[in-house]
């Protein structure tokens, strides 16, 4: 259950630090930090469902939201996860339309919370603010697309390495081996790829067995990014 917290002012120079508002003079971030307010989520706790009116935008400041589509048969396909620092809850927002998929707490969360008369007032007169907007939610489209399209047409195996991939940005970073301090679970994993758990682990223990990524607790090191590339492709 969200708990409001005691208030605490949210630091402008805070929210210069998301793309989206870090062309913003300093009297702007205190305006728009003035609009904020706090919210703390437990582990499980919901923060919206499809279909619930549309009527906040959200900034994570600690923990992790995972947004995800829910058959009718209780079957998940997570779209995306949010972290520190990520926006989520912004489509919808635009449009007024109801949400689209389900918001639940994958780990406890502290949550910033702006309205949406207050957003779209904020926005309105700042036609650079709304084009940086459209490139964020471009790319939330493309991401979306994307994984649809791997559960639809790649196989376990694929859909795993480009899933690893994404949780450390190893698209961009070739050649090096580096740690995924807290990975998904792999029932997690399985959400976010549209497979059974037990076939994630299949494939989690396939890669370890050859030297792709080494699993050590509750970290993931990923130690050949490439073959990963070459496989999700």
């Amino acid at each position: 259950m969200p708990v409001r917290l005691p208030t605490r002012k949210v630091d402008p120079a805070s929210l210069a630090q998301h793309p989206l508002f870090a062309d913003l003079t300093a009297e702007e971030l205190a305006n728009l930090a003035g609009c904020l307010r706090r919210r703390w989520f437990a582990k499980g706790d919901v923060v919206y469902l499809a279909g619930d009116s549309s009527t906040t935008l959200y900034l994570v400041e600690v923990g992790r939201v995972k947004l995800v589509l829910t058959s009718p048969e209780g079957k998940e396909l997570i779209l995306e996860l949010a972290g520190p620092g990520e926006l989520f809850g912004e489509t919808e927002v635009l449009d007024g339309q109801p949400r689209l998929s389900d918001a639940i707490v994958q780990q406890p969360c502290q949550l910033l919370l702006l309205q949406r008369r207050d957003f779209l007032a904020f926005l309105e007169p700042r036609p650079r603010l709304a084009l940086r907007m459209l490139r964020l939610l471009s790319g939330r489209v493309r991401r979306h697309a994307q994984t649809v399209q791997d559960a639809v047409f790649q196989d376990v195996s694929a859909r795993l390495a480009r899933a690893i991939l994404d949780l450390a940005d190893a698209p961009e970073r070739a050649g090096s081996a580096y740690v995924v301090a807290a990975p998904p679970t792999q029932s997690e994993l399985a959400g976010m790829i549209g497979a059974t758990r037990e076939s994630v682990n299949k494939w989690l223990g396939f890669y370890e067995r050859h030297g792709v990524i080494r699993r050590h607790g509750r970290e993931l090191c990923i130690l050949r990014p490439d073959v990963l590339r070459q496989r999700a492709s």
